[in-house]
This record gives structure tokens, C-alpha cells and sequence, in this order.
């Protein structure tokens, strides 16, 4: 017999966490702990950042912990707003450190598949999430994808499956959001 899906058990917690359960959130963050410690891996790989793993995955878990109210219905629910959480912590940290009166920086990001010909793109933490910022307005799932690549270091068929489309619209949606960040990157 074959384990059950963690899914369902994340979407009880999940439900049970909206309902007050001060423990379900961080039952169900343990039952997608090792993905997200996969995707903090891939993200700060990118960066020149740093944190390590497990602290971008902690920081993430205290915004989400600590926010007002929990959304997430679901384990791709969850997954998506801890890629937009590690974003947050990401910026906080490139704010901090820029905001160091001993002469911190901005940090940079490593963009390598926004170039159409194979060459590395490089923009700071900061301007990312500006242009993220300016895509949402225009094409909010086209942010989304950026988000669950960069932030999320999720690949293209988990993007696909996180956010329910096809791999075709996928490709077609981040094909757009590349020609706009190519297009909207400071050189």
C-alpha cells in the first residue's frame, strides 16, 4: 500500500491553522520543510547573500507565522506564499544591508535565465522586486512565475503544477515576464 499524499494532511492543518489551531501552522510548514529548504538552497545559490538555508526558511515561517491572518488553503497555497515570503526576507536584507552606515551594498542576483542567448543577467534584490513590483500590476501571474523561479527556486513543471495551468501557458507567461524584466532591467 502506498503512503497517502501529504497534500491532504497540509490542507487539514491549513484549515484547522485558519481556524485558531496555533500548532497547525507549524505542523504543516514541517510537512513541506524539506521542499522549502530546497527552494532557500536554489535562491541563495543565485544570491550573494548571507543567510544561510535554514535561517531564509525560519525568517519565512515567522512572516507567514506572524501575519495578520493566514490565507494558504492548500500545500501549493503554502508553497507560493513562502516563495513571496523568502522574497520579503531577501529585500529586508538587501535594505538592511544597504542601509549600513559601514558601507553595505546592495546584493546582487544572479538572473542567468532571463537572457534569451545563455549569458548571466546580474540586478540587485532591491530592483528585482521593483520590476516584480511594476509586472504584478501589469500581469499579476507572470509576477507570480519571477516569484516561484527566483524567490521559490521552483522549476518550471512545479511552477505549472503550484499554480494549476499547463506547461504551454507557463512557457507562454514566462516568456512574457522575461521580455519584460529584459526590457525594464537597468543596464
Amino acid at each position: 500500500m502506498e503512503p497517502a499524499s501529504p497534500e491532504p494532511e497540509v490542507t487539514v492543518l491549513l484549515a484547522r491553522a485558519r481556524d485558531g489551531d496555533t500548532q497547525a501552522l507549524g505542523a504543516a510548514f514541517s510537512a513541506v520543510y524539506e521542499e522549502l529548504k530546497r527552494a532557500a538552497r536554489s535562491q541563495l545559490r543565485r544570491s550573494r547573500n548571507g543567510l544561510q538555508t535554514t535561517a531564509l526558511v525560519h525568517e519565512a515561517y515567522l512572516k507567514l507565522a506572524g501575519g495578520s491572518q493566514l490565507t494558504a488553503t492548500d500545500r501549493n497555497h503554502l508553497l507560493a506564499l513562502s516563495a513571496r515570503a523568502m522574497r520579503q526576507v531577501l529585500v529586508d536584507d538587501a535594505r538592511a544591508r544597504k542601509a549600513d552606515k559601514r558601507g553595505g551594498g546592495q546584493e546582487a542576483l544572479t538572473l542567468g535565465a532571463v537572457s534569451g542567448n545563455g549569458e548571466q543577467a546580474v540586478v540587485e534584490v532591491l530592483a528585482l522586486d521593483e520590476l516584480l513590483q511594476s509586472l504584478h500590476a501589469a500581469d499579476e501571474r507572470a509576477a507570480q512565475i519571477v516569484e516561484l523561479r527566483y524567490f521559490g527556486g521552483y522549476s518550471e513543471t512545479e511552477i505549472a503544477q503550484l499554480l494549476g495551468i499547463s506547461d504551454r501557458t507557463l512557457r507562454r507567461d514566462w516568456r512574457k515576464a522575461r521580455a519584460f524584466l529584459l526590457a525594464e532591467m537597468p543596464t
